[in-house]
C-alpha cells in the first residue's frame, strides 16, 4: 500500500489522518514505509460498544490542522458497515481539502451499508468480529501483534 501511495502522490504532500484508537498501529507501520513528503495527524471517532456499532459517530478528539486544499489520506483499521466514514466525510469535506482518499487495513464487504469509495485496502475479510493489531473488544485486545476472530 505504501508503495502505491508513494506513486499516486508524487509531487504532492498529503496529510495522513489516522482514526483513533484502532488505526494507531497500522498507521505507524504504514507511515514508516511512506517516502514522499507528508505529515500525519490523528482524530478520534467513536461508534462501537462491545461487538456492535451504536449507529452514532462521536468525534472525541478533533482536528488541529488546516485542511484547506490539502490532500487527505484517511487511515482506518477496519471498514465494516461504513457508517463511521459516511458520517465523518461531510464534516471533513466542509474543511475544503483538495482531495480525500480512504486507506484501510481491513474491509468487510458483506457488512458495508453505505456507498463508500475505499481507495487502498489491505485485506477483505468475512463479516466476523476481529481483535488485535489495534482492533479491540471494549478497549481490550489492541496490544496483540496478530489479528484474531472472536468466537461467540
Amino acid at each position: 500500500m505504501a508503495k502505491q501511495i508513494d506513486v499516486d502522490y508524487v509531487g504532492r504532500k498529503p496529510l495522513f489522518l489516522g482514526i483513533l484508537n484502532g488505526s494507531f498501529i497500522f498507521a505507524a507501520d504504514l507511515y514508516k514505509h511512506i517516502t514522499i513528503p507528508s505529515t500525519i495527524s490523528f482524530i478520534k471517532l467513536v461508534s462501537y460498544k462491545g461487538t456492535s456499532s451504536t449507529g452514532t459517530v462521536i468525534t472525541a478528539i478533533g482536528l488541529e490542522e488546516d485542511l484547506l486544499d490539502r490532500d487527505i489520506i484517511i487511515i482506518e483499521d477496519i471498514v465494516d458497515t461504513g457508517r463511521t466514514m459516511n458520517a465523518f466525510l461531510p464534516t471533513l469535506e466542509k474543511l475544503q481539502p483538495h482531495s480525500i482518499k480512504i486507506c484501510t487495513l481491513l474491509h468487510k464487504p458483506d457488512a458495508l451499508q453505505c456507498n463508500l469509495q475505499l481507495d487502498y485496502v489491505g485485506f477483505e475479510i468475512p463479516d466476523k468480529f476481529v481483535v488485535g493489531y489495534g482492533l479491540d473488544y471494549d478497549g481490550y485486545g489492541r496490544n496483540s501483534k496478530d489479528i484474531y476472530q472472536i468466537e461467540e
